[in-house]
């Protein structure tokens, strides 16, 4: 039985009319072609109308969950860590560069101890050296781990051994290795200090600020603000301010003195109106 999905009855009539079997185009066929269909969305199953269980509920759904990514590496780190839970807690910097960094030189087939890549293997040295045995050496993966763990373990223990002894060399010198408590009391001590340091840098840049800001003596003799008013009245009067206090008087005389001190000539309108002010 021919198929009867929808987005394909138009496609099926037109090979049907080229073969002759159709003899007259359907009415609906120029409509149907100005106005497609909807296509199918992906992955998804066409809709049949023949189909009776599309009318019934049970109609099966396509998986579409993604394949499980397994890699071999994978399953070895799972069982290093759980033969070596403790490994879990070594410090590992997850800070990435701007550039990768090369793959090492010792590599493939060249690559048959793990202390070729140095005498403090990390545990991803361990797992790369278990699958590089099994692939590159063609070594079981069982008997590649097992090499492997006995060598990491040796060169971990040797590593141990030569902190410990260094140790007790450095002190049977007089080296005083702090405690973990005295470390942190350094630190807490620094934070400390930082923030009074802060505290005076920033007290420092205010005073630097209001270093330009006026300081007025309030004994000065000055009297309270007039707001300009005594100012004004000797300026109406012809009277040249010497910024001299307002208690003591200033004669003619002496203004003209202060002038010429300040090499200042007078203006014929300021000598008319000390000569009218001269008693």
């Amino acid at each position: 039985m021919v198929r009867r999905i929808a987005s394909q009855v138009h496609k099926q009539a037109a090979r049907l009319m080229r073969a002759n079997y159709i003899k007259n185009e359907p009415v609906w066929f120029q409509a149907v072609l100005e106005h497609p269909p909807l296509p199918l969305p992906p992955r998804a199953p066409p809709v049949r109308e023949d189909n009776p269980s599309l009318f019934s509920g049970k109609a099966r759904k396509p998986k579409t969950e993604p394949l499980p990514i397994i890699y071999l590496e994978d399953r070895v780190r799972r069982q290093f860590f759980r033969d070596h839970p403790f490994e879990a807690f070594r410090p590992v910097s997850i800070v990435e560069g701007r550039e990768v960094e090369d793959e090492h030189p010792i590599r493939g087939g060249d690559w048959t101890r793990l202390a070729q890549r140095g005498l403090n293997p990390s545990p991803e040295d361990a797992v790369c050296f278990v699958v590089n045995l099994h692939k590159s050496h063609k070594i079981a993966l069982s008997i590649a781990y097992t090499r492997a763990v006995a060598e990491y373990r040796s060169l971990r223990a040797g590593h141990d051994f030569a902190n410990t002894f260094a140790r007790l060399e450095a002190e049977a010198y007089g080296t005083v290795f702090p405690s973990e408590i005295d470390r942190t009391f350094e630190k807490e001590d620094a934070v400390y200090q930082s923030a009074d340091r802060k505290v005076e840098l920033d007290r420092g840049a205010l005073l630097a600020r209001k270093r330009w800001k006026a300081i007025l003596d309030v004994d000065s003799g000055m009297g309270e603000f007039d707001k300009g008013q005594q100012y004004t009245r000797l300026w109406k009067q012809g009277i040249r301010p010497t910024y001299v206090p307002a208690d003591e008087p200033v004669s003619a005389s002496e203004a003209v003195q202060s002038m010429e001190q300040e090499s200042a000539a007078p203006s014929p309108e300021f000598i008319k109106i000390l000569n009218r002010n001269r008693p």
